[in-house]
């Protein structure tokens, strides 16, 4: 431990202030990465980068039955999709890293751990508890009827070396606890104020399995130190392991982070937000054809209120803009309408080019168009659709019609009010034959509408020749106005289709 206690020594809570900022965002792959999880990296990466500082992924892997790599994959795979790049941690698809204070990951840490772990065993700090779960249960079970807090009674506090030797010999099962002090532990949380809590209600807890096998708690505390950690920003779900955590530090003989806790991002029915309140997990929302700037955008203000009716803010904007202050304690609400609207704008922003490469995967996926397909069409459908799509993969929803070569048509869909046969062929064959007499090189939206404009007006509505038409091209209830699809069609396909609508009467 010599070659860690001097600098432990050293340390202080004003020395870290006056350092680099510092902050982590600590997964645990045992799940994909959901929006919850995703809102604490982006701010931490706001924070970090907001003063000049080191935004840093720790993987907390201790739970080896759950961990995953595909779960370590989707987050990695989750963060490099909204932009929030980490300064220190793992590389993607390697076993390497980057910065100076690795591995990165907690299940590579056990040597780490070790000296801490024996520092505290050694300074009688900590002991070994041989209690069995049913031991623990039975004293549990007798406190709550006693009307008291459930805690660790001390049975093994003061079990002899001797005795402990014996019973690892024995091959006796034991965990590592810590010695508990009764105090006060005091906190200033930089969003929520003065935290109090009293140790008495915690008890002895177990820090560790093992000299190489720590707990979250102790993984955590070892782990912040290690890395120079300066604040930790992560949800208010955590508030319960800071005592803990600074108990842990304090034994060590370190100092501990200053701590902000987030409010829990809740669904639309004010709990907290979970899969029975939709797909939460980013890389979902990503195949449903949400924006990733969007996402930035939406997950930034799940808690945060800059002050102002602005709403639509870029990362740099946002690292410009962001600070803990401005951060609410309440929940925030999750709701699907605003994260539409959010996309729906930035589709409408994009580069009309960007927009149509961000769709082919959609098209392609939906089967409407294969590998030979064709580009122009492709832009001319995002054209008439970047106004009313909420996602991208609604681009297969609504102009399906323009890649199909047949359209299913109701025949009932083609009437205008009050129409019958004979009115519905009228008011086709009038179209036909317009349509028919302008050239190819006229073919066009505005000229469309100028030659059959005057005759629709002719009608006691417009409805009885446009109506008719949109659903012939379309075969919809609802899309685009019928000039602009007819545009998109060209006037081969245009006609065509008319024709075939004919036939269906």
């Amino acid at each position: 431990m010599e070659n860690i206690m001097p600098r432990m020594k050293s340390r202080s809570l004003d020395l870290i202030c006056r350092e680099e900022i510092r902050v982590r965002y600590a997964p645990s792959p045992t799940g994909t990465l959901h929006i919850g999880g995703a809102r604490a990296a982006l701010f931490n990466y706001l924070f970090a980068k907001k003063n000049k500082g080191s935004f840093i992924l720790r993987i907390e892997d201790t739970d080896l039955e759950r961990s995953r790599k595909e779960f370590e994959k989707d987050i990695f795979d989750g963060l490099e999709w909204l932009g929030i790049k980490w300064d220190e941690g793992p590389i993607p698809r390697s076993n390497e890293y980057s910065g100076l204070f690795g591995p990165y990951r907690q299940s590579e840490r056990g040597e780490i751990y070790e000296k801490y772990i024996k520092k505290l065993l050694d300074d009688n700090k900590a002991y070994y508890c041989f209690c069995s779960p049913e031991d623990l249960a039975t004293q549990r079970q007798y406190q709550i009827r006693r009307g008291e807090a459930p805690k660790y009674t001390k049975t093994c506090v003061n079990i002899p070396k001797e005795e402990i030797k014996r019973l690892k010999m024995e091959g006796k099962k034991s965990v590592i606890r810590l010695k508990t002090p009764l105090k006060k532990m005091r906190f200033n949380d930089l969003i929520r104020g003065s935290v109090e809590i009293d140790s008495e209600e915690i008890g002895d807890i177990v820090i560790a399995r093992d000299l190489k096998t720590p707990l979250y708690n102790m993984a955590v505390v070892i782990d912040d130190f290690e890395m120079k950690i300066s604040h930790v920003i992560r949800g208010e779900d955590h508030i319960s392991n800071t005592p803990k955590q600074m108990i842990i530090a304090e034994a060590l003989g370190i100092p501990y982070p200053i701590y902000a806790h987030l409010p829990l991002v809740l669904g639309p029915d004010k709990s907290k937000m979970s899969k029975r309140h939709g797909a939460v997990s980013v890389t979902e929302y990503k195949k449903q054809g949400y924006l990733s700037d969007a996402m930035i955008n939406f997950m930034a203000f799940l808690g945060w209120n800059p002050g102002t009716d602005r709403e639509i803010y870029s990362i740099d904007e946002l690292i410009e803009d962001f600070t803990l202050e401005k951060i609410r304690k309440s929940g925030a609400v999750f709701n699907i309408k605003k994260l539409d609207n959010t996309n729906s704008l930035y589709i409408r922003k994009k580069d009309i080019d960007e927009l149509v490469e961000l769709c082919i995967p959609f098209l392609l996926k939906s089967g409407l168009i294969k590998e030979n397909y064709d580009k122009i069409l492709i832009k001319k459908a995002v054209l008439l659709y970047r106004e009313r799509m909420k996602t991208l993969s609604e681009i297969s929803e609504l102009a399906d019609y323009l890649f199909k070569n047949k359209i299913i048509y109701d025949k009932e869909l083609l009437r205008w009010k009050g129409m019958n046969d004979e009115d519905l062929r009228e008011s086709l064959d009038i179209i036909y034959n317009i349509m028919f007499k302008i050239k190819n090189e006229d073919w066009n939206e505005e000229n469309l509408k100028n030659v059959l404009m005057p005759e629709a007006e002719k009608k006691e509505s417009r409805g009885v020749l446009l109506w008719p038409l949109r659903v012939a091209l379309t075969g919809k209830k609802a899309s685009a106005g019928p000039f602009e699809v007819a545009d998109a069609l060209g006037k081969e396909k245009t006609l065509e289709r008319i024709k075939k609508a004919k036939e269906k009467i």
